[in-house]
């Protein structure tokens, strides 16, 4: 197992697997975690691996950015550094030549549920929960979240999940199709069954499907990125933004003015 500071990646029986690893921030993904990531995402793609899945460490899949990389982000250059990262990051993972498995225990929250739904298939344990959540400290979603939401509810039903504050537990997230499979068993177990099963699969006319789908889609994605990212440096200077971050820092409810 090939172990960086914030991200383990391991290659066993064809299948890769990337965790993310600060289980005691709950794998909350800072600036140095993104970068690994990328890092890691960049060898994986040129592998011989066929199956990937992405899992996080602990008690949780990710609970989205954290956010005293965010308390940062008045420097437009570390703005733009990391949202180019984590562009990229969503964009490889999508454009993946491999079938993508994300393996979701606990909480997968903001950017860990946008990075969760950039799989082929998304394996969670029925006490999981997966919401957007960014709409709480006054932001939109970023990492292609806006189009990953699109895909999987269509437009009226994702605007609805991200203005909600919702957290979907497993059973409804699978009603929903933000899930595909759900699982009591441990999720990574559950997700290597999967990868297995698909290896004795025709798997090279399998990504032959994937491709033509993604690369149709390939600069809509791109497109939602841009503009989440010139959105999200817009509202970080609004006072509800402000507020809210102040309010999760002070573990109180935010009192928004819709400014």
């Amino acid at each position: 197992m090939k172990i960086l500071k914030t991200v383990l990646f391991e290659s066993k029986n064809n299948i890769s697997y990337i965790y993310l690893n600060r289980a005691e921030r709950y794998n909350a993904l800072n600036k140095e975690m993104l970068e690994e990531l990328l890092r890691v995402v960049e060898q994986v793609e040129q592998n011989e691996d066929k199956i990937v899945i992405l899992a996080g460490k602990g008690n949780a899949f990710s609970a989205g950015g954290d956010i005293g990389m965010m308390k940062d982000f008045s420097d437009k250059n570390l703005f733009d550094q990391v949202m180019t990262t984590i562009g990229k990051i969503a964009m490889k993972l999508y454009m993946m030549p491999k079938i993508v498995l994300s393996a979701v225990q606990g909480s997968a929250a903001g950017l860990g549920l946008s990075l969760a739904l950039t799989a082929d298939y998304v394996v969670a344990q029925n006490e999981s929960k997966l919401g957007m959540l960014f709409i709480g400290i006054g932001l939109v979603p970023d990492g292609g979240g806006h189009f990953f939401l699109k895909e999987r509810l269509g437009i009226q039903q994702a605007k609805q999940f991200i203005w909600g504050l919702k957290q979907a537990a497993g059973p409804e997230a699978k009603a929903m199709g933000l899930v595909d499979i759900l699982t009591d068993k441990q999720v990574v177990e559950q997700a290597t069954d999967l990868g297995q099963r698909l290896l004795h699969m025709p798997l090279t006319a399998m990504l032959k499907t994937k491709m033509i789908y993604h690369r149709k889609q390939q600069a809509t994605l791109e497109d939602y990125l841009a503009e989440e990212q010139k959105i999200q440096w817009e509202l970080r200077n609004m006072e509800d933004h402000q507020e809210g971050v102040q309010a999760f820092l002070e573990k109180r409810e935010p009192a928004f003015k819709g400014r």
